[in-house]
């Protein structure tokens, strides 16, 4: 039972978040390119980034601001070019993108953290952005939300935002979000980015412990194509706006609150692998009878990255060996003679051994997800109990389709 529900706005639900979304000619697309998130007051900040060796100017200057202040009041995320593997000059640019914005909204350059997506090995096409800071920062408002949005998109189809709320102290308190991926999708925190916001007042501590759990629940259990970005972050934002009295320590209130930002990022997390690359449907796998969380979450997320089990699924084959393979070499101990595995309703293997089932309504299921409403019918499920003890984990990915070999053969060409 959820204590809290599904609001609009976006990532400006929350009180007190502005934002805006604009084409500053940073594609040749002339899609909309860079994106403002802008909390009106100083808000704690959290921010959880790739492990990549190899990492994005915006991902360094993040984790330093934070080191030194866990708090900002603006997020600049730029869409066209990743400013990754760009050396000195790509570290000078976001340094100037950063004190070009907070001179606009008149606060500190340490107020502002920096996110980007697009082509790694391309600098930030600088003269678009010097012009593209005043009328972004112009067109900031409260109902900006959609336009941020979709200006952090890269090869995404669709917008991935969520706006929930819950009551805490007799006042409603909210957390909005927006995320972009669809390809180079297996965080390891991993081209993934996502925002929060929200207007609770939270212990500096606690939030970013409430942010790393909801990651590790939420976007560290996607995975598209096996491939960790440069660029990748998810950065939270919690301003206070609210009035409801600070959450200081554990308890049931700070439980409420962890609740729904992990419901939030799940939201967004499913967003994104539903969105992979060529995908026809999202896939689901829950892991049951798992020693404990840990283990439960390595043999889901080790099933939805498996390629076999990807393009089993796009060709609509109910073929149980490969997710039991999967499985095996998760690197999770149990014994496969109790090993159990479910296709929607369809029961595979039973302890360990083969369970006679309808091979071709199997199909059916599989071939009725890839015409489904998308986060919704589109949902193939894969249930896992590995007889080990209580505990549980989820992962999503998507099917592997023909396309996603086009779409990443010529991304660049």
């Amino acid at each position: 039972m959820t204590n809290y529900k599904i609001i609009s706005g976006g990532i400006t639900a929350p009180q007190g978040f502005q934002a805006a979304g604009i084409t500053a000619g940073l594609k040749p697309s002339h899609q909309p390119d860079l994106a403002l998130i802008f909390s009106e007051t100083r808000a704690i900040a959290a921010g959880v980034f790739t492990q990549s060796q190899v990492r994005a100017a915006c991902v360094d200057y993040c984790r330093q601001q934070l080191d030194k202040q866990p708090s900002a009041r603006a997020i600049l995320c730029n869409s066209g070019q990743a400013n990754a593997a760009t050396g000195k000059q790509g570290w000078e640019d976001a340094i100037e993108t950063a004190q070009l914005l907070a001179q606009h909204l008149k606060i500190e350059p340490q107020e502002v953290l920096l996110a980007s997506t697009g082509v790694i090995g391309h600098r930030m096409a600088m003269t678009a952005f010097r012009a593209g800071i005043p009328p972004l920062v112009e067109h900031l408002k409260e109902t900006g939300g959609e336009a941020a949005a979709q200006a952090i998109l890269t090869t995404d189809l669709v917008t991935k935002t969520i706006a929930l709320e819950t009551t805490i102290g007799d006042r409603p308190v909210r957390i909005g979000g927006m995320a972009k991926g669809s390809g180079m999708i297996h965080p390891n925190m991993a081209t993934m980015l996502g925002f929060i916001t929200c207007d609770a007042a939270v212990a500096t501590a606690l939030w970013q412990d409430m942010v790393k759990r909801a990651v590790d629940r939420s976007f560290n259990q996607i995975t598209v194509d096996g491939d960790t970005s440069t660029n990748d972050a998810l950065i939270a934002l919690a301003n206070g706006q609210s009035r409801t009295p600070a959450i200081t320590e554990s308890g049931m209130e700070a439980d409420q609150l962890e609740a729904m930002l992990t419901a939030a990022c799940q939201h967004l997390a499913r967003s994104i692998a539903r969105d992979g690359e060529g995908a026809t449907c999202l896939i689901e796998v829950q892991v049951i009878g798992a020693a404990n969380e840990a283990a439960a979450q390595q043999v889901a997320k080790t099933i939805a990255g498996s390629s076999l089990v990807k393009s089993a699924i796009f060709g609509r084959d109910p073929n149980w060996g490969r997710i039991a393979a999967a499985t095996g070499r998760s690197g999770v101990a149990f014994e496969a003679e109790n090993l159990a595995i479910k296709l929607g309703d369809f029961l595979l293997l039973k302890d360990g051994q083969p369970v006679k089932f309808d091979r071709s309504a199997a199909s059916e299921y599989l071939k009725a997800k890839a015409k489904g409403e998308y986060l919704k019918e589109d949902t193939v499920l894969i249930t896992v109990d590995l007889g080990a003890g209580e505990a549980k984990g989820k992962a999503w990915g998507c099917d592997l389709s023909y396309d996603y070999v086009r779409i990443n053969a010529e991304y660049t060409t």
